[in-house]
């Protein structure tokens, strides 16, 4: 257990994604319904994003790069024009960046292992504008959040073993993907929200399959996808 609690220590981005979310929400409720002007605060919104990009990048330990830059980049060029210090006319002409930085991690991804395994018991993973695969062969799985944000994520856990059943993975996918592999003989139970989204279980039914539940895969898919394979 010592392992959940060392991996869980710090926010994930997952969580802090949500908190500014919430937060968002409630400052548009208070200008909405008039109980609080919060139209100056409104005005900062977009360094949300840069705050959660720059979170996405110390998380991952700068091993996910574009998804995060291009976050910090979108989210810096919106406040900008947001406060007034620049122009939607004179900032549009740079987003080729996006292009190129799409074009370098691609580049990368020919040179690093597309895969990075863990053995934490907890596995968190956030991909925004991009894909981040991770492998998890832990011998006391509990469970994973995923968060695909037009982007993809896709955990494998053929090699990771349960103590105790079931473990739970929220996965969340917003005009994205995000896909989990299992064991053949795992018995998964499906209950993903989908949105205008699919959500599914693609592997064939078998015989020989338990009715003690393995795994929980639970949170929405809105414009997107969240499966599970073997």
């Amino acid at each position: 257990m010592t392992s959940i609690t060392s991996s869980r220590r710090i926010p994930t981005t997952q969580v802090l994604f949500g908190a500014l979310v919430i937060l968002f929400g409630v400052l548009l409720l208070l200008e909405t319904t008039g109980v609080f002007r919060t139209r100056d605060i409104l005005l900062y919104a977009p360094s949300l994003f840069v705050l959660v990009g720059i979170w996405a990048l110390v998380q991952s330990n700068f091993r996910n790069l574009v998804g995060p830059v291009v976050l910090i980049i979108g989210g810096g060029a919106w406040q900008l024009v947001a406060v007034g210090y620049a122009t939607v006319e004179q900032l549009v002409v740079f987003w080729p960046v996006i292009v190129i930085a799409f074009g370098l991690s691609i580049f990368a991804g020919q040179y690093r292992s597309r895969v990075r395994s863990t053995d934490d018991a907890y596995t968190s993973v956030f991909a925004a504008f991009g894909g981040v695969d991770r492998r998890n062969s832990s011998n006391e799985f509990v469970g994973a959040d995923l968060t695909a944000i037009f982007g993809g994520t896709e955990l494998d856990l053929r090699d990771a073993e349960l103590v105790e059943r079931p473990a739970r993975i929220t996965a969340t996918a917003l005009f994205g993907a995000a896909e989990v592999i299992v064991p053949h003989d795992w018995n998964v139970q499906m209950d993903v929200l989908p949105i205008l989204g699919g959500a599914s279980d693609e592997r064939p039914r078998r015989e020989t399959e338990h009715e003690e539940v393995d795994l929980v895969v639970t949170g929405f898919a809105a414009f997107g996808g969240v499966s599970v394979t073997d």
